[in-house]
């Protein structure tokens, strides 16, 4: 937990399924307060990405998760989208997952 209040969940893991991953970010946002959640999953060898904001910090800090999984896809070689509070994306390249690790903690 940030000095702001805010939560930061970022991390790689492997899944069984994308059901999995979005079930996992949605249980994470639920529980933790100011919730601001990216998980890079390896799915059965294919890159998927979750990103999951707290309504309060989507309203505070004008977040938006659709474009911030569009920006972090591209370590992927995917795309995808979403709302504010939730979006998703898949890829082609396993190994950019690192990459959106790095870059989601250094968002802000």
């Amino acid at each position: 937990v940030r000095a702001d209040g805010m939560t930061k969940i970022i991390t790689k893991l492997s899944l069984s399924d994308a059901n999995a991953l979005k079930t996992l970010a949605h249980e994470l946002k639920r529980e933790a307060k100011q919730a601001f959640i990216v998980l890079a999953a390896n799915i059965g060898d294919k890159p998927q990405l979750a990103v999951a904001i707290n309504d309060q910090l989507v309203a505070d800090k004008q977040l938006h998760a659709g474009h911030i999984v569009r920006e972090l896809a591209k370590h992927i070689q995917g795309g995808g989208g979403g709302q504010p509070f939730f979006a998703t994306a898949g890829g082609k390249k396993v190994e950019g997952l690192d990459k959106i690790v790095e870059q989601a903690n250094n968002l802000f």
